[in-house]
């Protein structure tokens, strides 16, 4: 409107500094497909999400698009709303947390394999999906994860961490993105490109995004400047 002055920072310095996810891509690589499958069977694709490359210019580029006053992505005159999806415990900040070294040895070491699978989705939802304080599980994690069973979803909290996320960091002009940074890139992979120029293969029922956004060539030399 005119005489609007805008309270965002021109530019929002925004950190994707993720938790070190290589212990978890060793324990599902050393799984064999029994126990591969028991997982997706239970979980759906999560696996994916820890193939999948963040590019971080691409992400500080799309952040400087999020418009807090209305949750969404604006493009010109074009809006985009993201639609998705006892160790010991320690204080971090104002959360409390359980530090994933724990948790690891517990999927090394338990010897019922259902309960490894369990808690590896749990490890998921803990460090890629809700990610809190890096190298912890923040303790609200399981009391969600616990409510999956009784087919609760998720998504409405992803929504409510996203959103949060970026409108304090464009608010405040720089922060650190706390929440899925993989799933927001999917989300975002599924209007910009087409599936082989296949558009009705996402209705196929063997069809992942996830999936689909691992196997996808990413040019590696891309520079902020250029995006």
């Amino acid at each position: 409107m005119e005489g609007y002055v805008s309270e965002l920072w021109d530019f929002t310095r925004i950190s994707v500094t993720q938790n070190n996810l290589q212990d978890l891509k060793e324990i599902w690589d050393q799984w064999n497909d029994e126990m591969k499958q028991v997982f997706y069977s239970n979980y759906g694709d999560l696996p994916y999400l820890l193939d999948i490359k963040v590019d971080k210019h691409l992400f500080q580029t799309l952040t400087q698009y999020w418009n807090p006053a209305y949750s969404c992505f604006t493009f010109g005159k074009v809006d985009l709303v993201p639609t998705w999806v006892a160790a010991q415990i320690k204080q971090k900040r104002d959360s409390k947390c359980i530090p994933w070294k724990n948790i690891r040895n517990l999927i090394l070491a338990h010897s019922d394999a259902r309960k490894r699978v369990d808690v590896f989705a749990f490890s998921i939802y803990g460090l890629v999906v809700f990610p809190k304080a890096l190298g912890h599980v923040d303790e609200a994690v399981s009391d969600l994860f616990d409510r999956l069973d009784k087919r609760v979803i998720p998504i409405p909290a992803i929504l409510v961490e996203t959103f949060r996320s970026l409108s304090a960091c464009r608010r405040a002009g720089e922060g650190r993105f706390i929440g899925c940074v993989q799933l927001l890139l999917a989300w975002f992979h599924s209007h910009f490109w087409k599936v082989e120029k296949v558009s009705y293969r996402v209705f196929s029922e063997n069809y992942s995004p996830l999936k689909e956004l691992v196997a996808t060539p990413r040019q590696e030399d891309v520079s902020e400047e250029r995006i």
